[in-house]
């Protein structure tokens, strides 16, 4: 695991848009190009429950692209950095076909956008118990 990976997250998954990567014809996106934001109020994503009882982590990174409705085009869905552990990988393939978004924007209007999106499978982590408590 790389040390940009090994950043402290307490979540069991976690979902963050990165800027887009590039446009839907292959150029660099404008400046004033606003990234698809997430929709989903919940995660989509389901650990998988053998390797969250077994302590397994991992960051699977996601290419996608959404068009200008808003819709994810799921032939464009593909594993862009895996994670080392196929069955998180696929847990994340899997859950993004329940991805809902906000399409991207330039000058305020929708267009359809390529982008990176993590999803970071961790167990949480434990409160430190209180100072003179049981």
């Amino acid at each position: 695991m790389t040390r940009r990976r090994a950043g402290a997250l307490a979540a069991a998954i976690l979902l963050g848009a990165c800027g887009p990567d590039a446009s839907p014809d292959g150029g660099v996106p404008a400046a004033d190009v606003a990234v698809p934001v997430a929709l989903n109020a919940d995660s989509p994503f389901g650990y998988p429950p053998a390797l969250y009882d077994r302590g397994v982590e991992g960051e699977v990174v996601l290419h996608l692209y959404v068009d200008s409705a808003g819709r994810l085009r799921p032939e464009s869905t593909r594993i862009a950095e895996p994670s080392g552990t196929p069955a998180l990988d696929s847990a994340a393939l899997a859950g993004a076909a329940a991805l809902r978004f906000a399409p991207a924007t330039r000058r305020g209007v929708p267009v359809g956008a390529v982008f990176l999106q993590p999803v970071r499978f961790r167990r949480p982590v434990p409160a430190a118990p209180s100072p003179g408590g049981p």
